[in-house]
């Protein structure tokens, strides 16, 4: 076509492709987030892996591989067996005891006239007042989420699909890099050396929040336990669970601790909102800076960015792979403007 310039022409087509490249990327997002759990998944069990086959020279990494799953099943069962009786048991106290916290909140009569309140008792009033004043706001939530959790049951599927996904990716994963690398012949070292970046990158990152996650219930069990706090066992496990969701998850443990401290009468509700104040300032700048390279730590504001477009994009997986995407962004980004 007269007028037309190549470079324009291949600049245009490159543009289309990468588009519908992202299009595609965003059409088979919860394929693509659950295969990217499966690999942090690899990564977390990979340093064990590593050491098991040590124990097992052969050509095959199947022999360590089973072991290490055998031990990690082995691991988690001994930790049910041992934690999640004491949690299943809380909760359903607590959902007994959940009507007659409702009723007490409902119906708490006003402070007497000139009477002192403490610290405690007003932020234990404030809660409380809150509660009511929203109450009918709540209950109207309760059929929806009921709802959703049903409908989520579907995905529970996952529990199985992403360990089988994580078991091919550490069985043959020399295989896939190596296939991965020879799509580079003329730039190979620098793609072995990105390829090395990222997986020193999720592997630092898959530790250091397991690491997190493991102080958190350890923490919460033995303070919430000494506070005299209800439920302390059940509490901490949410904690454990919302500590691998960035920013939103250790807002939602503490609403969740205080809210259920508040309802259950719990007399000490200042000390207990200093601890956990305390608690995630050390976690936040004390451990999690030790735990988290250079290279995974990322500004306040971008994971703040990261948190509510991966929400967006795919939910609850999505805020957690939020940190680790925006991360591996920057380091392609470095790897690419060092080569250029």
């Amino acid at each position: 076509m007269p007028g037309l310039d190549s470079r324009a022409a291949r600049a245009a087509w490159t543009a289309i492709l990468i588009v519908l490249g992202l299009l595609t990327l965003y059409r088979v997002r919860q394929t693509l987030l659950v295969f990217v759990i499966a690999l942090l998944f690899a990564h977390l069990l990979q340093p064990l892996m590593d050491l098991i086959s040590r124990r097992f020279p052969s050509r095959t990494r199947t022999p360590a591989l089973a072991v290490t799953f055998l031990l990690v099943l082995a691991l988690v069962g001994a930790l049910l067996g041992l934690i999640g009786t004491v949690v299943v048991r809380q909760a359903a106290n607590l959902a007994k005891a959940a009507p007659a916290f409702i009723d007490r909140m409902q119906q708490a009569p006003p402070p007497a006239e000139g009477a002192v309140e403490s610290l405690g008792q007003q932020a234990a009033r404030l809660l409380e007042n809150q509660f009511r004043a929203h109450y009918s706001d709540i209950a109207s939530l309760v059929p929806r989420i009921s709802l959703q959790v049903l409908s989520a049951s579907r995905n529970l599927i996952y529990l199985i699909i992403i360990p089988i996904l994580s078991f091919f990716m550490l069985r043959d994963g020399r295989g896939i890099r190596g296939a991965l690398l020879d799509l580079f012949p003329a730039r190979r070292a620098a793609a072995e050396a990105m390829l090395d970046d990222i997986h020193l990158l999720l592997l630092q990152y898959m530790r250091a929040l397991l690491l997190l996650s493991c102080s958190t219930f350890t923490v919460f069990t033995l303070v919430l336990s000494l506070l005299g706090v209800s439920y302390a066992i059940l509490l901490a496990a949410i904690a454990f669970l919302l500590e691998f969701v960035p920013l939103v998850g250790p807002l939602a443990a503490a609403l969740i601790v205080l809210a259920v401290s508040a309802a259950s009468g719990y007399p000490h509700l200042l000390w207990l909102g200093v601890f956990l104040a305390v608690f995630r300032m050390l976690q936040d700048y004390a451990l999690s800076p030790v735990l988290m390279s250079r290279g995974v730590a990322l500004h306040p504001l971008m994971v703040i960015f990261g948190v509510f477009a991966g929400g967006e994009i795919g939910g609850i997986a999505g805020v957690f792979l939020s940190v680790p995407v925006l991360a591996l962004a920057r380091l392609l980004y470095r790897h690419l403007r060092s080569q250029g």
